[in-house]
């Protein structure tokens, strides 16, 4: 099946290890056989790796990016994995984690990618509330 992306003007994405641009105008593109795609928005650079849940999420993204890459990353995913999920006690997030280590031990890797960006917007949730109560409690 294929797969269609709509980018927008100036959009990045990675294609196969390749960092592809797309031009100054909206542009559709449909890829015909399986390839390792993410956008912008989903691409990590290493100095952002700086919460428990981005450690779990940045070595699933260079096995789904670079699947010959995956043993060399795989042990840091398990570490940052067990790590994470001993830290946590919210049920729906340890699912999470339970999904995201069948995925890639099934070479899942972008469901396993999926699951840990639910752990990452999960990470970040906990912290705008752990802000909104910080401001609030200062100004009182």
């Amino acid at each position: 099946m294929p797969l269609k992306l709509s980018l927008k003007p100036g959009e990045k994405f990675v294609l196969n290890g390749a960092v592809v641009q797309n031009g100054d105008r909206r542009g559709v593109l449909i890829l015909q056989n399986k390839a390792s795609v993410l956008r912008e928005k989903d691409i990590m650079q290493l100095e952002d790796v700086n919460t428990p849940a981005r450690r779990v999420y940045f070595p699933v993204m260079m096995m789904y990016l670079d699947e010959t890459s995956a043993p060399k990353v795989y042990d840091e995913f398990v570490l940052r994995l067990t790590e994470f999920m001993g830290a946590t006690r919210n049920p729906e997030i340890q699912a999470e984690c339970v999904s995201a280590s069948r995925h890639v031990m099934a070479k899942e890797y972008y469901k396993a990618l999926m699951s840990a960006r639910k752990l990452v917007d999960y990470e970040e949730g906990l912290a705008d509330v752990a802000s909104g109560v910080r401001v609030r409690s200062q100004a009182d």
